[in-house]
């Protein structure tokens, strides 16, 4: 099998970690298998492959869709190094509120699966950082929403000492407990 699954504290949430295939000449590795996707869980159609660049210091975040618009989203850190961040927002959820968090880099080429019905973010820890997300829905503008990266009812532990660097949108975005529940079924 090229890939091993694993749940995370979520169940939802699981983390991939590919076969890699190197030597002296570099590497190989499946990226994405529908097939064995599919045979752990992952039963979702991809339809928009992203690519983002940022600096140490980035934090973008948190971010999702509102539903119908909801995106499950397969991330990967193919330079550098990141904290990946999934908080749970389903509203009838047992682990609403809750998040996990992952350390994604170029060195352990691992990938985290997340569902519909979470919101996204990370952090850049290294001084460039680029990532390829897969989304199972394509960008709806009119459905962008997002939670302050640092809501104290989440209290995500971003293991950073420092100030992140934010967009203006991410300075602003409303607390978990403000986001419109119509939204996040």
């Amino acid at each position: 099998m090229p890939f091993e699954f694993e749940r995370q504290k979520i169940e939802d949430v699981i983390l991939i970690k590919p076969k890699v295939f190197g030597d002296n000449r570099g590497f190989f590795m499946e990226s994405y298998k529908k097939s064995e996707f599919f045979a752990n869980g992952i039963d979702v159609e991809f339809n928009q492959d992203n690519h983002s660049k940022s600096s140490k210091g980035v934090l973008r975040g948190l971010h999702y869709q509102a539903a119908p618009y909801g995106q499950a989203k397969v991330v990967r850190c193919v330079k550098g190094k990141i904290y990946d961040v999934a908080v749970d927002i389903r509203q009838n959820s047992k682990t609403f509120g809750q998040y996990v968090k992952v350390e994604l880099s170029e060195e352990n080429k691992q990938m985290l699966y997340i569902p519909v019905g979470f919101a996204h973010g990370f952090v850049a820890l290294t001084d460039e950082v680029e990532i390829l997300y897969k989304a199972s829905g394509e960008y709806a503008p009119q459905a962008d929403r997002g939670i302050l990266w640092n809501d104290p009812d989440i209290n995500i532990d971003w293991e950073i000492d420092f100030d992140p660097l934010l967009s203006e949108k991410d300075k602003v975005q409303p607390m978990l407990c403000n986001i419109n529940k119509e939204e996040t079924k």
